[in-house]
C-alpha cells in the first residue's frame, strides 16, 4: 500500500491543478478582476509546488510517465479559451498572413493602406465591435483597394460590405502603427502556422503550436535526464517546467513565441557538452526566434577561461554525466597536467559554440534582408525606449523598470544601465572562469536570473526561459522570478499605485535566491564536515589496527 500512496497523491494534485487552470482560463478576469485572477494563479502555483515535491518520491520511470502525461494535460487547458492576458498572438497571425501574401513583414505597419486587402473582420473589426477591450483605431481601408499578389482568404466572420467602410475601424493588433519586432525564426514559425492552419481559423493553430512546443520541451528535458548522474532526480526536475502554471498561461493560451525560443535553448544547452557545434547552432536558432535567449550564451561557454589543470575526482564530487560513474571496468579519466592543455584550446572551444550561433542568426536574417525594403530590426529600438531601457527614459518610472535598483536610489534611469552592465560583466566572467562545462545550464541560469533581477521586466512570459533553466538545473529558488512577473503584470492592476506590488515581488524573488544560495552553501559545508569526520574515523581505525 505504501508504494501506491505517492502516485495516488500526485494524481490527485495534478488533477486539481488541471481543474484550477481550466477554471482560470474559462474566466476573463484580467481587466475586470485582476485581484481574483491573482488568487486563481496563487492556487495553481500552490498545487504545482505540492506536485513538484510529491514527484520526487517516485522512481525515474514512473516519474517520467507522470511528468509527460501531466505536461500534455496541463498544456491542453490553455486551449480552452482565447488569449486572456496578451494580444501578441494577433500580431503573429497577421505577420504570417502578410508573408503568405508574398510581402515582407518588416516593410509595412499593419495599418498601412498597402495591406488593406489583407484585413478581415476578425483582426480588423468595424463599428460596434470596436468598443471591446484592446482595440486600436486605424485608418479605414480604401474601397476597392487590392494588395498586388494577395490571394483572398476565407473570413472567420462575415465581411462588412464596401458601404460600411465609413464606419469606425479598429484592430486587435497592438501597436498597429509600427513595423514588426520579431526576428526571422519567429517570422518563419508564424508563416508555417499560417500555411498549416485550416481556412477560417483564428488563434487556435498558434495556441496548438504553443502546446506542442511546451510538451516537446518536456520531452527534451526527460531525454536529457536519462543521461544525468541521478536520472530519478533529474526526471523530477523536469516537472518544474512541465507543470509550471506559467507554461499553459503564456506558452499555450497566450501563444507566445517564447516557447519556440525556450525549446531551442534547452536543446542547445543539453547538446553543448557533447556536440558544441550543434549546441551553438541551436542557441543561434533560439536567438533568431526570440532575442532573449542570447543571454544564455555565456552559460554555454562555462569554464572556457579556466586555467587550472583538471583535478582528479574526489568522493565529494558526483561523476559527470558524459563520463558516467566510476566502476572497476570504467576507470576515471586520467589526470592531465597543465602543460598538456593547449593554450588555444579555450579559443577553439569558444569558437565551436559562438561561430555556429552567429552563422545561424545571420543566415536567418539574410532572406529577409534581401527581400525587405525596410530595416529588419523593425520596431526594436523603439520598443527598447518604450519599455524604459534607454538611458534617461521617462518610461522607466512608469513601467517600474530597475525596481530593485530604485530602492537604492529613486531615479536610476540615468545610471542604471552602466551599473547593470558592470554587474553582468562580473557574473559572466565568473561563469567563464568557474562555470561547469558539463552543466552549461547552471551558468545560463545565473546570468539570465541576474539580468532579470537587475532589469525587472514587466512581462511574465519572458520568465518562461528562466523556468526551463530551473527545470534543467533544479535550483527552484529562481522560480520566484516568474511569480514576480505575474505580480507586476497582473496583481499590480488590482490596487491603486500598484508599482510597489511589482517591486515587492522582485524583492521576494531576490530574497528567495539568496536563501537558496545560503541553504546550498550550508549543505555543502555539512557534507565536507561529514567527509572529514569519516576520514578521521578511518584513520583512527587504521592506527588501532596497526
Amino acid at each position: 500500500m505504501r508504494r501506491w500512496i505517492a502516485p495516488i497523491v500526485l494524481a490527485a494534485l495534478l488533477g486539481s491543478l488541471v481543474a484550477v487552470l481550466a477554471l482560470t482560463f474559462r474566466r476573463d478576469d484580467f481587466r475586470s478582476a485582476p485581484g481574483t485572477l491573482s488568487r486563481w494563479y496563487a492556487i495553481a502555483w500552490a498545487l504545482f509546488a505540492a506536485a513538484a515535491w510529491a514527484v520526487r518520491r517516485l522512481g525515474a520511470r514512473q516519474a517520467a510517465v507522470f511528468v509527460l502525461a501531466g505536461s500534455a494535460a496541463i498544456a491542453a487547458t490553455g486551449l480552452l479559451a482565447p488569449p486572456r492576458t496578451s494580444t501578441d498572438a494577433y500580431r503573429y497571425a497577421w505577420d504570417g498572413r502578410v508573408q503568405a501574401a508574398g510581402m515582407s513583414p518588416y516593410d509595412h505597419a499593419p495599418e498601412d493602406p498597402a495591406l488593406a486587402s489583407l484585413r478581415d473582420s476578425w483582426l480588423f473589426p468595424r463599428g460596434s465591435a470596436c468598443h471591446g477591450p484592446d482595440r486600436a483605431r486605424v485608418r479605414p481601408a480604401p474601397v476597392g483597394h487590392r494588395t498586388p499578389g494577395a490571394a483572398p482568404r476565407p473570413e472567420p466572420e462575415p465581411v462588412h460590405p464596401p458601404s460600411a467602410t465609413a464606419e469606425p475601424q479598429c484592430t486587435r493588433l497592438n501597436r498597429p502603427s509600427v513595423h514588426t519586432i520579431y526576428p526571422p525564426a519567429a517570422e518563419g514559425y508564424f508563416l508555417l502556422v499560417h500555411r498549416s492552419a485550416p481556412s477560417g481559423s483564428t488563434l487556435l493553430p498558434l495556441q496548438t503550436g504553443g502546446a506542442l512546443l511546451s510538451v516537446a520541451t518536456t520531452a527534451v528535458l526527460l531525454a536529457a535526464a536519462r543521461r544525468r548522474s541521478d536520472p530519478r532526480l533529474a526526471t523530477a526536475r523536469a516537472a518544474l517546467w512541465a507543470w509550471c502554471p506559467a507554461v499553459p498561461v503564456e506558452a499555450v493560451n497566450n501563444a507566445h513565441v517564447d516557447a519556440l525560443g525556450v525549446l531551442l535553448t534547452v536543446a542547445g544547452l543539453v547538446a553543448v557538452p557533447r556536440r558544441r557545434v550543434l549546441g551553438g547552432a541551436l542557441l543561434g536558432a533560439a536567438t533568431a526566434a526570440k532575442l532573449l535567449p542570447a543571454v544564455t550564451l555565456p552559460g554555454a561557454l562555462s569554464g572556457v577561461l579556466a586555467t587550472a589543470a583538471a583535478k582528479p575526482r574526489t568522493a565529494l564530487k558526483r561523476p559527470r554525466p558524459a563520463e558516467g560513474p566510476v566502476t572497476p571496468t570504467a576507470p576515471a579519466a586520467p589526470f592531465r597536467p597543465a602543460s598538456s592543455v593547449s593554450p588555444t584550446a579555450p579559443i577553439r572551444r569558444a569558437a565551436a559554440i559562438v561561430l555556429p550561433a552567429i552563422a545561424v542568426v545571420a543566415l536567418g536574417y539574410l532572406p529577409y534582408v534581401l527581400f525587405s525594403h525596410s530595416s529588419v530590426l523593425g520596431y526594436l529600438t523603439g520598443y527598447v525606449a518604450e519599455e524604459g531601457y534607454e538611458t534617461g527614459s521617462t518610461a522607466a518610472d512608469d513601467k517600474n523598470r530597475y525596481a530593485l535598483l530604485r530602492l537604492l536610489h529613486p531615479d536610476p534611469e540615468t545610471w542604471a544601465l552602466p551599473v547593470i552592465a558592470a554587474v553582468l560583466l562580473v557574473v559572466v566572467a565568473w561563469v567563464l572562469l568557474r562555470g561547469d562545462p558539463q552543466r552549461p545550464w547552471r551558468g545560463a541560469l545565473v546570468v539570465t536570473g541576474t539580468a532579470f533581477l537587475l532589469m525587472t521586466p514587466g512581462y511574465p512570459w519572458y520568465a518562461l526561459l528562466v523556468v526551463a533553466l530551473v527545470a534543467l538545473d533544479g535550483r527552484w529558488e529562481w522560480l520566484g522570478l516568474a511569480l514576480a512577473g505575474v505580480a507586476q503584470y497582473v496583481t499590480a492592476h488590482a490596487v491603486d499605485d500598484g508599482a510597489w506590488v511589482g517591486t515587492l515581488g522582485f524583492a521576494v524573488a531576490a530574497a528567495a535566491v539568496m536563501l537558496g544560495l545560503a541553504l546550498r552553501a550550508h549543505q555543502a559545508h555539512r557534507i565536507v564536515q561529514v567527509h572529514q569526520t569519516d576520514q578521521a574515523h578511518q584513520t583512527d581505525q587504521a592506527h588501532r589496527i596497526d
